[in-house]
């Protein structure tokens, strides 16, 4: 594992064009490929604090041993070769929204004597008609097998179909009528092509002309008191409806449109997306993938259409539009990019009203309830919760039922505004309502040792302190005498906030923060509470007093569980971090406007709710605020933006970036 500053490049050696940057490991194996408009900038940002970085981004710079760059000309060519770079490496700390499948499309192969309908993938053939796509490829299968009823084109692979030809007996489709069977001569060449066609142009969209042509069918042999065949008309026109029905129109019958809406929260993020062809759905797909970076959505959302799109599968994969819930930064680059792998014209759009807005409304809460039930589908399972706290007691050689554990996390930007986060797991689930926070001052916030030594003794002072009140004899009463009932007991007094001690504590970091922790318990005189720490290098399990970490297996469910934790306490952590910085931060900025009074401040800070909100305001903006005209709104964004050229100088990347409103957070 390397250190990031044993391969940490000098700020001036690193131009400020834009370009493409690689991270390699000690075996020279790219781990991760980024882009920057400014490369300087974003790559200081990977040499911070540790405690600043999110825990994938932590764990990638402390496994590559180093970085290159490769400047280009413009953003455009930084998209084209920053993804023909993670398609040539598919490096292990790059977000992949890929599977090894590609889209299944229902395929009637016309350019045959005998065409067959088959689903296929891949590579686009000549003289094969196509349909889609549909995913899964399930819902593709059940559509044909319904439609064979009523178009019986064939179906088998040229092996069966020669056998059958061979032998005179046809395939067991043919003996129940959902193949015309022409291996046997039971249709000639040119009416099952007519079929196929027929097959086709249903798919296309003709689907009332054949179900009004079977209801006249169907009338016809009524009057001629046909029942039989009347009663297989109408359960042929049954069958037409269910295939129509489950492709409804949902835009109108030109539109081409995949529809993207994404689900996240600071660890993962799902994404969903509709495939619409001649304004019916056709297929759904999903992915839920972890976040390497603090990306904001526009980054995201680029990342994912270059690895959806750019996979080199044909222009037809790609739509005339792609809708999606918020504009990519390089939107216009990226467009440019598409329609030179499509071949034509297509445009990104965001929908604001109307069909297109409420279908991507449709998406977005398929999104939100897929990244809802991943969370909840492992955190869940009953079974993977107890195996995952017998593994760990079992690892960690504790003789207790590890029944409540509790983390801690240290959370702060250079040493200021230091903070601290405990999260509470019982039964292996989050128990929300005992969740504590803390701030951290005085010599306690020096370094992270003595803030967590400060944390676990405030938090263990307190047990103590409610199990002593916990103890204390019942009141007397009126007449200054104890309860004849409670004479010889103590009346149990509620339970307070931190009254209910864990089994196991947990802290975020190796041997110094687990050797303070376990001293601030022994200082304490507890000493039947269990301290562990996960240091996030190599996911290590340190014991007090051990020389060598517990290594569990990757893939241990015990692990997973105290990663879920640790990384539940890093998000307590950074969320009261970014509120307590905020409120700092926004009321250092106005102060240093001149012309606000308190009273406009205080209006500006309730009106955009964050300093970085506030630096992102337009003119027009502030003058909604009330008691900002437009002269004072120039001037406040005149001082804004020269307070941000002045903090942006430097070449250093600064804490706080005021050119774009991102801050380094830990």
């Amino acid at each position: 594992m390397a250190d990031p500053t044993s391969y940490r490049p000098r700020t001036g050696e690193i131009p400020t064009n834009p370009g493409v940057y690689r991270f390699r490991d000690e075996h020279k194996r790219v781990i991760y490929v980024g882009k920057a408009k400014n490369l300087r900038s974003r790559l200081t940002s990977y040499f911070a604090s540790p405690a600043t970085l999110q825990p994938k981004t932590r764990t990638m710079v402390h496994t590559a041993a180093s970085v290159e760059w490769t400047v280009v000309g413009s953003e455009l060519e930084a998209i084209q070769l920053e993804y023909t770079w993670i398609k040539e490496f598919s490096p292990r700390f790059n977000i992949m929204f890929r599977d090894d499948k590609s889209y299944p499309y229902l395929a009637v192969t016309m350019s045959e004597k005998f065409p067959r309908v088959q689903v296929m993938r891949g590579e686009r053939r000549k003289g094969t008609k196509y349909f889609g796509p549909f995913y899964p490829a399930k819902a593709i299968r059940e559509t044909v097998d319904t439609l064979l009823r009523v178009f019986p084109v064939r179906t088998c692979s040229n092996g069966v179909f020669n056998r059958a030809v061979a032998t005179g007996r046809p395939c067991l489709l043919g003996y129940i009528d959902k193949c015309s069977a022409p291996c046997v001569g039971r249709i000639s060449p040119e009416d099952h092509k007519a079929l196929a066609a027929e097959f086709c142009a249903f798919m296309g969209g003709e689907a009332g002309r054949f179900i009004s042509a079977l209801e006249k069918k169907m009338a016809a042999a009524v009057a001629e008191l046909d029942y039989e065949a009347a009663a297989r008309y109408r359960d042929d026109i049954a069958a037409l409806k269910r295939v129509f029905e489950r492709n409804a129109v949902v835009l109108s019958e030109d539109t081409d449109a995949d529809v993207f809406a994404m689900s996240e929260d600071e660890l993962e993020a799902a994404v969903q997306v509709f495939h619409v062809r001649g304004g019916r759905i056709r297929g759904q797909r999903g992915w839920v993938v972890e976040k390497v970076e603090d990306q904001t959505r526009a980054d995201f959302i680029e990342h994912l259409l270059q690895q959806v799109y750019g996979d080199g599968e044909g222009p037809d994969r790609i739509p005339r539009q792609v809708l999606l819930p918020a504009e990519p930064e390089n939107a216009a680059e990226l467009e440019e990019w598409l329609r030179g792998l499509r071949g034509s014209r297509m445009e990104i759009r965001v929908p604001k009203r109307g069909d297109k807005a409420a279908l991507l409304a449709t998406v977005q809460e398929n999104a939100d309830q897929a990244l809802a039930l991943h969370k909840s589908r492992r955190a869940g399972d009953i079974t993977t919760r107890s195996a995952g706290l017998q593994q760990l007691q079992d690892a960690l050689g504790l003789p207790v039922a590890l029944l409540r554990i509790e983390c801690y996390d240290i959370s702060h930007v250079q040493g200021t505004n230091v903070v601290a986060s405990m999260v509470v797991v019982e039964d292996g689930l989050p128990k929300k309502s005992d969740y504590r926070r803390f701030s951290i001052t005085g010599d306690a916030a020096r370094d992270d040792t003595a803030s967590m030594y400060d944390v676990i003794s405030r938090r263990f002072r307190n047990y103590l302190a409610d199990q002593a009140a916990a103890k204390q004899p019942a009141p007397a009463d009126s007449a200054g005498a104890a309860s004849e009932v409670l004479a010889d007991t103590t009346t149990p007094a509620p339970r307070t906030k931190f009254a209910y001690p864990p089994n196991l504590v947990v802290v975020d970091g190796g041997p110094p923060q687990v050797a303070a922790a376990s001293r601030a318990l022994a200082d304490l005189g507890i000493s039947d509470i269990y301290v562990v720490g996960l240091a996030k290098r190599l996911e290590e399990v340190w014991l007090p007093d051990d020389e060598f970490p517990v290594i569990l297996p990757r893939s241990s469910e015990g692990l997973y569980l105290l990663q879920r934790v640790r990384d539940e306490a890093h998000r307590f952590a950074i969320s009261y971090h970014r509120q307590k910085r905020g409120k700092s931060m926004t009321v250092s900025l106005l102060d240093e406007i001149q012309g606000l009074g308190p009273a406009k401040s205080k209006a500006l800070l309730k009106h955009f709710g964050s300093a970085k909100r506030l630096k992102a305001a337009g003119v027009e903006d502030l003058q909604q605020v009330p008691g900002i005209g437009p002269a004072l709104a120039v001037s406040i964004r005149s001082q804004l933006d020269a307070a941000s050229a002045g903090d942006g100088a430097g070449g250093q990347a600064p804490a706080v970036n005021m050119t774009t409103g991102e801050i380094l957070e830990s």
